[in-house]
């Protein structure tokens, strides 16, 4: 009998429908005789528009704290009448969602009273995202015969540390309470449907696990019961070679290392979530992306080694500023190349290449374009005058090339720069991971997607 995390989150969840056929995919795998950890995020949208309410509480907004929770309260409704088709579950559902939202609706007007969220409290409010859809989904399934049980994260056993806001599980606790609370329920034929995303403290108070963390959830519960397979429902058939959107002929990939994918996911793709593949790696366990719209399809499966194409994927990071730092101060100690990085790690500013000449003369820092005011900022205070040079380009893209294969094969970074240099782009940046998974290189945003078709066509990652 094998058993299975699935995660069902974004457009699987956008509404009742959805919601009701997601149910009915567990539905079939329970059917064939599988054990089911369902994992569910909020409806689309909802986390967004649960920010956007901490804002204008923030401001003191009463009125649209109300149409905020009038548009939240008829929008649950709407789905819970559509999935559920059982009267009576549909009730009960929904007396508890009602009794959500009032509480919600009086957390958001306490926080329009002081102008004031903390970090503890945001947390507290970004929870009921997933409280709200998760019910839903638990009654869904109620409503079609499976006994199934609904858990806040806590509940299935996450506990973790108190950085709210991007809450890391303690691991030991977590594997040995979710092992024991889940693991009880399968036994009596009792399918968990458990709040992706959130989490508790050990004292109880509510944390987050970070954005797309549902993909996290997920794959803790996967690690701590040893699950045969983890499976995340999507809207797209798999990891691609590239955005669709941008290169019209990618393709779906239909096997990727867990390495690959951390990659992919380091420089935007929204793959999976990039802390969700430490625990599945670190217990081996296959993730699976399938599209929820194809079920049929054979989508990604994410392993340990997967061999293959010498290059495999590539993604496209817009809106970076390249900052370049050079005079003969670079050379004196402390390192400089050093001191920066720390600098960045205390504004929280993240580092999407570094470059740095082997005269050690200069360094080439790609920052997201829209913190270059900040780093700038941080600089004058930190480093005296005349001491470096610091000038800056904004306006670049940056295109990460991925695969195992290239490990020891030479030739390979030739072979991306002709690509790129017969379409006539200048690359202004390169950089190579020490895995050798990865080759990165910044041009003018403006050329960012000749250079990505380039690339894609020069390794045939559309056969």
């Amino acid at each position: 009998m094998k058993k299975l995390v699935m995660k069902f989150g974004g457009s699987c969840v956008r509404d009742g429908d959805t919601i009701k056929y997601s149910s009915q995919i567990v539905k079939r795998y329970l059917d064939r005789g599988s054990r089911v950890i369902v994992v569910v995020s909020a409806m689309a949208g909802v986390t967004d528009g649960l920010l956007e309410a901490l804002k204008e509480a923030e401001k003191g907004a009463e009125t649209e704290i109300k149409k905020f929770v009038g548009e939240l309260r008829r929008r649950h409704r709407e789905a819970c009448e559509k999935a559920i088709d059982e009267p009576r579950i549909r009730e009960e559902v929904w007396v508890s969602e009602e009794e959500e939202i009032r509480e919600l609706e009086k957390i958001l007007s306490i926080v329009a009273y002081l102008r004031e969220a903390t970090p503890r409290i945001r947390d507290y409010v970004l929870s009921f995202g997933e409280r709200l859809s998760t019910r839903i989904f638990c009654g869904a399934l109620m409503s079609q015969g499976v006994e199934a049980r609904y858990l806040r994260g806590w509940e299935a056993g996450i506990i973790t540390d108190d950085n709210f806001g991007s809450a890391r599980p303690l691991t030991t606790l977590t594997y040995k309470e979710a092992s024991k609370r889940l693991s009880a329920l399968l036994e009596k034929g009792i399918t968990p449907v458990v709040t992706g995303f959130i989490a508790a403290t050990p004292d109880g108070v509510i944390t987050t696990l970070g954005r797309g963390g549902s993909d996290y959830s997920a794959t803790i519960l996967g690690a701590a019961l040893k699950v045969d397979e983890i499976i995340l429902w999507k809207d797209v058939d798999g990891v691609m070679t590239a955005d669709p959107k941008l290169v019209p002929d990618a393709r779906t990939i239909p096997i990727m290392s867990y390495d690959e994918v951390v990659e992919l996911a380091y420089f935007g793709a929204e793959v999976v979530h990039p802390l969700a593949l430490e625990p599945a790696s670190r217990e081996n366990i296959p993730i699976h992306v399938k599209n929820l719209f194809n079920p049929d399809a054979k989508g990604t499966l994410i392993t340990k080694t997967a061999g293959g194409d010498t290059v495999k994927a590539l993604t496209m990071v817009k809106n970076v500023a390249i900052l370049l730092v050079s005079g003969i101060g670079i050379l004196g100690p402390p390192a400089t190349g050093a001191k920066m990085l720390d600098l960045f790690n205390r504004i929280g500013v993240q580092v999407i290449m570094l470059s740095q000449a082997s005269s050690q003369a200069n360094i080439s820092i790609a920052i997201p374009g829209d913190t270059l005011e900040k780093v700038l900022k941080a600089i004058k205070m930190e480093f005296p005058e005349g001491e470096l040079k610091f000038e800056y380009e904004k306006g670049v893209c940056v295109v990460a090339v991925i695969g195992s294969g290239m490990r020891g094969k030479p030739g390979v970074a030739a072979k991306i720069f002709n690509a790129v240099a017969n379409e006539g782009v200048n690359i202004k940046m390169i950089a190579q991971g020490s895995s050798e998974l990865n080759i990165s290189f910044a041009v003018k945003e403006d050329d960012g997607i000749t250079a990505l078709r380039a690339v894609h066509r020069a390794f045939n990652l559309n056969a």
